[in-house]
């Protein structure tokens, strides 16, 4: 049995089976799935995209890892967020259960 369980988000929107049902998530993509949504809500992501200044990026991104970290299903001191391209980020970390995991944004 799963210890993590959520309704799987795809696009904003539910994610549903061919009968129309809901399809789940869990553990490690819950996760991972929570730590995005936590980010876009967060709207520091926004404001990350939009700051042309190197050093206000550098501390907003600092406030998303912060905020990652604040997570008590992830290992403290694993979540990092690596520029990968022009307004594209990587989330890393470590769950406490199930091993690593990566989110992009």
């Amino acid at each position: 049995m799963s210890e993590y369980l959520d309704l799987l988000i795809v696009d904003n929107d539910l994610s549903l089976d061919p009968a129309r049902q809901p399809l789940l998530v869990e553990d490690r993509a819950c996760i991972a799935q929570d730590i995005a949504h936590m980010i876009r809500d967060s709207g520091l992501l926004v404001t990350l995209v939009a700051e042309r200044n190197r050093l206000k990026q550098r501390d907003c991104i600092q406030q998303l890892e912060l905020l990652v970290e604040n997570d008590v299903r992830l290992v403290p001191g694993t979540a990092s967020i690596t520029e990968i391209g022009a307004g594209q980020y990587l989330v890393t970390a470590k769950t406490l259960e199930f091993g690593s995991i990566e989110v992009t944004l």
